[in-house]
């Protein structure tokens, strides 16, 4: 390596470091943010699934050419990676629409070597639907300290056509934080809803954070509110860890699930705080090795695996380990739910050290499952539900019934 790029790669450390210390400030200060700091011990099986992810890591392709750009001082190394949205005409009073700003900066920073997309502490963007896509020439690093927030009327969307808000797609080696909020102001949305008012039509709406088909993201110390429909997904995404996180909406927003996981493979999610409207975690079809650990979930519907096998569709969900998460004024705890009619499977689930608190229904395996205004129609093939484990639960249940089982005649569950 010659001197030029060690001096950008010093450059682009020390920048991290000045931004770390002064943009979490704020999220540091929250009085919950100790609850997501609170460490739990690994078990032996997590620190199996941890040694495989990180294997994981070490295999991936990694950034193995760099273009000459010459002698700079590492000052202005500094200032040629930093790419803020500001620079790019960002007004940054809530009301202007800075989604063309930020679509120039993050096309500037996608395209230069080792930026930091930037958008500054103290104000507030108003963004409408934004795809922040690649391929980028080399690893990014996304560092919101201040706070988006998304249109109010719906619709913006129907003129987009899009099912997203902030949607980063196609980029490997992304890391996203910064310690800011990013407000989907999605009231609006919950009070059109045909949960809400059942006279309304159902439309689905769209997800305030989406990451698409990355390969090696850090998602961390960020607060994501109010969404319209889910708050954070992963789709199709490669080693993910997802970190220091808060996730809020009210208890009565429909469809808002906090962290929503599909198509994904060696996913962490953990030191959270997660409370909606809907489930806090969701894990659906084709997701294998998944970890949650140190969560505390509530209100909400806990943490899913599935639904899985809607229309009749194959399913496969396996190696997922929930450990250490502490559920409380939840309507549902730990949950598994599989339509009538579908295939596949959902195996080798393990639910750990989990506490629990006026919870209504701990324990579910419905593979039964139907959020239909109709009634489902019987069909004898299933989502197979096996090799399942559940190992230190605690707590209280708001109901009678603490758990249940209601597993398909044809297809039942198995070692559980």
């Amino acid at each position: 390596m010659d001197a030029n790029k060690l001096l950008q790669i010093i450059g682009a450390l020390c920048l991290l470091i000045l931004l770390c210390g002064d943009c979490e400030k704020h999220f540091k200060e929250d009085p919950l943010h100790i609850i997501a700091q609170k460490q739990v011990p690994s078990t032996q099986i997590i620190s199996k699934m941890l040694e495989k992810y990180y294997t994981s890591v070490r295999t991936r392709e990694s950034v193995t050419s760099f273009e000459d750009i010459g002698m700079k001082t590492s000052s202005d190394l500094l200032t040629d990676m930093l790419v803020s949205v500001d620079s790019f005409g960002a007004v940054g009073d809530g009301i202007t629409d800075d989604t063309e700003a930020f679509e120039d900066a993050w096309n500037e920073a996608c395209s230069s070597l080792f930026s930091v997309f930037f958008v500054p502490q103290e104000k507030m963007y108003l963004v409408k639907p934004i795809n922040f896509s690649g391929p980028c020439l080399t690893p990014l690093t996304v560092q919101i300290c201040g706070t988006i927030v998304a249109p109010k009327n719906p619709d913006v969307w129907e003129k987009t056509h899009s099912n997203h808000w902030l949607l980063f797609s196609g980029v490997n080696n992304l890391a996203v934080g910064g310690g800011g909020v990013i407000n989907g102001r999605g009231q609006t949305w919950w009070a059109q809803s045909c949960k809400i008012n059942k006279t309304n039509p159902c439309r689905s709406g769209p997800t305030a954070v989406r990451f698409e088909s990355i390969n090696n993201l850090q998602v961390s110390n960020l607060i994501i509110k109010n969404s319209q429909q889910f708050h954070l997904t992963f789709g199709n995404c490669f080693g993910v860890e997802a970190n220091y996180l808060r996730v809020s909406s009210p208890k009565y927003s429909p469809n808002t699930d906090g962290i929503h996981i599909t198509a994904s493979k060696y996913v962490m999610v953990k030191n959270s705080i997660i409370g909606t409207g809907d489930d806090c975690i969701s894990i659906v079809s084709d997701s294998f090795d998944i970890v949650v650990q140190n969560i505390t979930c509530g209100p909400g519907h806990g943490i899913s695996i599935g639904s899985l096998g809607k229309g009749n569709s194959e399913a496969e969900v396996s190696f997922v380990v929930v450990d250490s998460v502490y559920i409380h004024d939840t309507t549902n705890g730990l949950r598994i739910k599989t339509w009538q009619g579908g295939s596949g499977y959902a195996r080798g689930i393990t639910f750990q050290n989990i506490y629990m608190a006026n919870v209504s229904y701990p324990i579910i395996i419905d593979q039964y499952y139907c959020d239909s205004p109709n009634k489902c129609p019987n069909q004898t093939s299933a989502v197979r539900v096996s090799e399942i484990g559940y190992f230190n639960i605690r707590g209280t249940s708001a109901t009678e019934e603490a758990i249940r089982f209601a597993c398909s005649e044809s297809v039942p569950c198995e070692n559980i």
